[in-house]
């Protein structure tokens, strides 16, 4: 069955909506903080490979404009950023990076070790590393097209895809449940939050207006434009910013530089679309993952993905959380760690999504992971996996 484009946006909301009512009604559910548009779209996903199974009976969807959902999303989220607000941003941003390097080694050097325990070439250890792990799909297929053809390993780009999207789910899953533990275990809360609430007597928030709705869409719209142009503008360079990071910085500029010719936005509105955008885009990704296929081709990866489910909680817990603050920004930001170094920065967005709309904002985490989990791991990914080839046991 194949749905048009308006059908098919129809089924990812219908999807997000029944989500939302399973992780309000099933306490599972609940007490972790599942993103909405991850359970959605894996109760689709189940019930179409259930039905590919048994009748032979395919969904197919439009999703021409996926792509886009993710980039007003991140344009949104530059809207969002008062950078005057978040000075404390440069430090926290440091240290994620700073904790990212070695953990993208790590990840690397268990994949490789869990390969040559199970008899496999150790490309695969690294095909099971950050190069779909981190990377996702799109790394995943760049690097496996080079393995096919260099290398000549077979069912390289199979695998690939089907490590990348148990990566993305898995990441969807687990992020939520450890901030959740550590929040609970240390009793954190929101700062922001207790701030906002000693100043409500000071002014009630105006409702949201057209006005300021469509100011919003206007700017996330330019940011997208802008960011889609200076992607390509800078597509063969050195170093290539995807599209999704340009958007952003954009937004960021926006929102940062028109209050001084007197033009403000409303954040509210800039979050509420930034949020929505991200549910559909999420929703949409997980309701086309063929389940059928992932468990037909896992194999013995399957072990290596526990194992790498288990350093990164590990990792997560006892040293990202500690050196990050001990705190309910350090909870936050960990969840966002499982989502992008587990599947997808949109995933570690997903996360912490859930995580601030039950406990309250995290503002020096929606600045840092964004820029963390889109560029710098991207650059630090590139290298480490260069000079990983680059020796003779791997790459050989």
């Amino acid at each position: 069955m194949s749905f048009d484009p308006l059908t098919s946006l129809l089924a990812a909301i219908g999807m997000l909506l029944v989500g939302t009512v399973a992780n309000r009604k099933i306490s599972f559910l609940a007490r972790y903080s599942i993103p909405d548009p991850i359970t959605g779209g894996l109760v689709f996903a189940i019930i179409a490979a259930i039905l590919l199974a048994t009748a032979d009976f395919q969904f197919s969807f439009d999703q021409n404009i996926k792509p886009v959902f993710l980039l007003m999303f991140f344009g949104g989220v530059g809207m969002c950023a008062d950078l005057r607000q978040l000075k404390r941003g440069g430090k926290a941003l440091l240290t994620l990076l700073l904790l990212l390097f070695p953990f993208i080694v790590l990840q690397n050097a268990v994949g490789i070790g869990m390969a040559k325990l199970l008899d496999l070439h150790p490309i695969f250890g690294l095909i099971a590393g950050s190069i779909t792990l981190i990377g996702g799909h799109g790394t995943g297929a760049a690097y496996a097209d080079r393995f096919a053809e260099m290398n000549n390993l077979q069912m390289v780009m199979e695998l690939s895809m089907t490590i990348a999207t148990t990566g993305l789910i898995v990441g969807g899953l687990i992020g939520g449940p450890i901030a959740q533990f550590l929040i609970k275990r240390y009793k954190l809360q929101s700062t922001a939050e207790t701030a906002s609430e000693t100043h409500k007597f000071v002014e009630t928030p105006a409702p949201l207006s057209t006005t300021a709705v469509l100011g919003t869409l206007a700017g996330i719209f330019t940011a997208v434009i802008a960011g889609q142009w200076l992607a390509h503008l800078f597509s063969e360079g050195a170093i290539t910013i995807p599209a999704f990071l340009w958007c952003m910085l954009i937004g960021i500029a926006i929102r940062n530089l028109l209050p001084f010719a007197g033009l403000r936005f409303d954040d509210r509105a800039a979050d509420l679309t930034a949020n929505v955008c991200l549910s559909l885009f999420l929703v949409m990704t997980m309701m086309t993952l063929n389940l059928v296929d992932v468990a037909l081709s896992a194999g013995p990866f399957l072990l290596i993905i526990l194992v790498q489910i288990a350093t990164l909680v590990l990792y997560v817990v006892f040293i990202c959380f500690r050196f990050m603050g001990r705190d309910y920004e350090a909870a936050v930001t960990s969840s966002a760690f499982v989502g992008f170094n587990m599947g997808a920065t949109a995933t570690a967005m997903a996360n912490m999504q859930a995580i601030t709309a039950k406990h309250g904002p995290a503002p020096t985490s929606y600045l840092i992971v964004p820029l963390a989990g889109a560029f710098f791991v991207d650059i630090m990914n590139a290298l480490i996996l260069t000079g990983m080839l680059a020796l003779p046991f791997v790459g050989g």
